[in-house]
């Protein structure tokens, strides 16, 4: 089942709707349309106290109604998503791989999961022990993400051609657990190709829809890091579900807008 958990959703909410308002969203207007997504005021309050914990939320104050700013950090992560989330970048062979190995002193052995989950996170697989591999478009991201974890000094990034002894597609299909991506890919569909019934839907009804959508779909294109088509299993749902959600931000994005809009001024 899609994760609509009410951090995910508020993270949704504000990079949706508050960098459309200076970087602000109201506790009022936050905790109304979280409502509007069947989550109460305590559910809202208790995740946005964990995001302020992490640094992603910071209380604002205007015009004497308190509120909450994303973080310059988190601005940063939610412009970066956007390529990914929106334009759906994928990269061609010729494109090569970027390598990324890291070396982390015993007495900081933290910073060794630091980088193993961000390099997770921006759809990293796995070549080898302590060896991670993306296509070769992810370099200006990845190394964007490192300077700002200031976990750059531990890493050596390599970028070139896959010259192994085994086929190229076999050795993805080593890198990354794609059954278990297309399985989310399948599952997105399901969720959510019933919503292409909604021809002309009400701004409610719309913001309903289009967030927990969104919600759900934000994460896929980190799993599915732009991997070439060519190397991946024929009819990739991956193409499927991403047409499917193009459609949907499409017919469902400006309707649910102006009723958050609405929300936030009202």
């Amino acid at each position: 089942m899609p994760d609509h958990s009410p951090r995910h959703l508020i993270l949704s909410l504000f990079g949706l709707y508050a960098r459309e308002e200076g970087n602000w969203l109201s506790v009022r207007s936050l905790i109304a349309l979280m409502a509007d997504l069947d989550v109460d005021p305590a559910a809202t309050r208790s995740s946005v106290s964990r995001l302020k914990k992490r640094g992603v939320l910071e209380p604002a104050r205007i015009d004497e109604q308190a509120g909450y700013a994303l973080s310059d950090g988190a601005l940063a992560v939610l412009r970066e998503g956007d390529a990914r989330i929106w334009s759906r970048p994928r990269a061609s062979v010729g494109d090569g791989w970027l390598v990324v190995v890291f070396s982390v002193p015993e007495a900081e052995r933290g910073k060794r999961h630091e980088l193993r989950s961000l390099l997770t996170r921006l759809g990293f697989g796995t070549a080898a022990p302590g060896v991670w591999v993306a296509p070769g478009t992810a370099y200006d991201e990845t190394l964007a993400a490192l300077d700002r974890a200031e976990l750059t000094s531990y890493t050596e990034l390599f970028r070139g051609d896959y010259l192994g002894a085994g086929s190229a597609s076999t050795r993805v299909g080593e890198w990354w657990d794609l059954p278990a991506i297309a399985a989310l890919y399948d599952e997105f569909v399901a969720d959510h190709r019933g919503l292409t019934r909604l021809r002309a839907p009400d701004p409610a009804r719309a913001f309903t829809s289009y967030v927990p959508m969104l919600t759900a779909w934000r994460r896929l294109p980190y799993l599915d890091p732009g991997i070439p088509l060519s190397l991946l299993p024929g009819d990739w749902p991956g193409v499927r579900a991403g047409d499917l959600f193009a459609e949907l931000d499409e017919r469902l994005r400006d309707p649910a807008a102006k009723h958050a809009h609405a929300r936030a001024s009202g």
